[in-house]
């Protein structure tokens, strides 16, 4: 039996200022879940180039202290609810999302919160994670928001499918999370027609997306045999039939899009817009290596 010593851990991002309860169970849950260690991650803000001497010294102390204590905090919360589990705590100087991808090199699972700021804030905030850590992290991501969030029973994960080998990559990680969980998962391939298009174009393109996605789920059935599968082509915008999706959802798994360019442009319009939107988990998956995300 593999060890948790022998697997990558789950890492956490510890926000000093708003601290996030409850993506700090899911990680803990997460990392029982996959028989691994987690480890609680906190970044201090470095100081400003024009902030010097003993203003810098004071302020900087400050910040390491408010951080020492949310680690301290985030550690005991962990251990309560998992008196066995194996955890450790990194606090360096950085930006928390610098330190976060980072650490992703060697993670089986980055977890965050979501601090609720709005899509410019989070674009220009030092203290934004969501989006740059989905962006830029070498493993998935989930970012979880605050709150009680209402499941359907029997539970269930959704896997956004494209035909994409980020997409791929979505459906592999949402078998295996809800292998873990005893869930289903429920693919979609949501087609968004083109604004001019014809009846007999509209028929052919949605009957390629259900032979595709036919395609995608047979060929992970005998590997995941103990996981129930649905899977159907919904007509629509896919951030609108994935956010509703969420309200009942244990969680969505969806890839990540682009290779380079503006962050937005990286992480791809759909998971952009569902970190918007979302009222569950939201989990972005990177396509493998060499896969073609143009």
């Amino acid at each position: 039996m593999t060890t948790a010593s022998e697997n990558p851990p789950v890492v956490f991002g510890v926000d000093a200022q708003e601290p996030a309860d409850t993506a700090a169970d899911y990680a803990a849950d997460e990392a029982v879940r996959r028989r691994t260690s987690l480890r609680l991650v906190h970044a201090v803000l470095p100081v400003t180039h024009h902030v010097r001497g003993v203003e810098e010294s004071a302020h900087h102390k400050a910040l390491r202290e408010l951080g020492d204590e949310a680690l301290d905090k985030a550690t005991a919360r962990a251990l309560e609810r998992h008196p066995g589990l194996e955890l450790s705590t990194y606090i360096t100087d950085a930006t928390p999302a610098q330190v976060l991808v980072q650490q992703s090199r060697h993670a089986r699972l980055v977890v965050v919160g979501s601090r609720g700021l709005g899509r410019v804030a989070q674009r220009l905030s030092a203290y934004s994670v969501a989006e740059p850590v989905s962006a830029h992290a070498a493993c998935p991501v989930a970012v979880v928001p605050e709150g009680e969030q209402a499941v359907e029973e029997p539970p269930y994960l959704v896997a956004g499918v494209d035909g994409s080998p980020s997409g791929a990559a979505a459906l592999d990680h949402a078998l295996e999370a809800a292998a873990l969980r005893g869930a289903s998962v429920r693919a979609l391939w949501v087609w968004q027609p083109p604004l001019l298009s014809f009846l007999d174009d509209e028929r052919a393109a949605l009957e390629e997306c259900r032979t595709r996605l036919d395609e995608a789920v047979a060929a992970r059935a005998h590997a995941w045999r103990e996981v129930s599968v649905t899977h159907s082509v919904v007509r629509g915008h896919p951030v609108d039939v994935l956010a509703e999706e969420s309200g009942r959802a244990l969680a969505l798994v969806v890839g990540r899009r682009g290779s380079g360019g503006f962050r937005g442009m990286l992480l791809g319009s759909v998971p952009h817009g569902l970190l918007q939107r979302a009222e569950c988990p939201v989990i972005t998956v990177p396509a493998p290596e060499g896969g073609d995300e143009t």
